[in-house]
């Protein structure tokens, strides 16, 4: 199942129902700091909180997921049609770009982030799997585990997401960074 797909249709439904992420909490019994990781795609929900947040929200569990385990063999995203998703607003104005969005089933997520000058992420994060960031445009500084990095147009790294790490722009110019998250180890 596609987790951003996910989530974006949990947020916008949501938003929909002019909800805020406390009220969803309250009819859930899930608490806003959960919600708000499945909103931005950290965290799948398990199917018995999926089905609480689809009854608070006035929707199905299968509303929610319909088409999400299709699987074309081809997707084709044009320059701009890919749905741009701000995560972990305030924590981050990174925003991210999919660029596979239409196949709801993979194995690797492939996203354009924007990081424009000045942006830092107050926290880095780890989650299961791989990732690779390659350096589109700019500088970004890489911050992995303990150790931090610069890194610059036409640079990239390939690691363990289980380890702690984020990208910032601390530089004044504008970055990109094409970065594919995957399962890893074959799965």
């Amino acid at each position: 199942m596609n987790l951003i797909e996910l989530a974006q249709r949990i947020k916008a439904e949501r938003r929909k129902k002019n909800l805020t992420l406390e009220h969803v909490a309250l009819r859930t019994g899930l608490t806003r700091s959960v919600l708000s990781k499945v909103e931005n795609f950290r965290v799948t929900p398990s199917l018995p909180a999926l089905a609480k947040i689809a009854q608070a929200l006035g929707t199905t569990v299968s509303e929610l997921t319909e088409g999400l385990d299709e699987r074309p063999q081809l997707v084709i995203v044009r320059t701009g049609e890919g749905p741009r998703v701000e995560r972990d607003r305030p924590e981050s104005n990174i925003v991210y770009q999919s660029l596979a969005h239409d196949r709801y089933s993979k194995s690797m997520e492939p996203m354009l982030l924007d990081l424009p000058g000045g942006t830092t992420r107050k926290s880095a994060l780890a989650h299961e799997g791989e990732e690779f960031m390659y350096v589109v445009a700019g500088q970004v500084q890489f911050d992995y585990g303990t150790e931090t990095y610069m890194l610059n147009r036409g640079d990239s790294a390939y690691f363990d997401a289980q380890v702690e790490h984020r990208i910032d722009n601390p530089g004044t110019e504008p970055a990109q960074v094409l970065c594919v998250f995957g399962r890893g180890n074959g799965n």
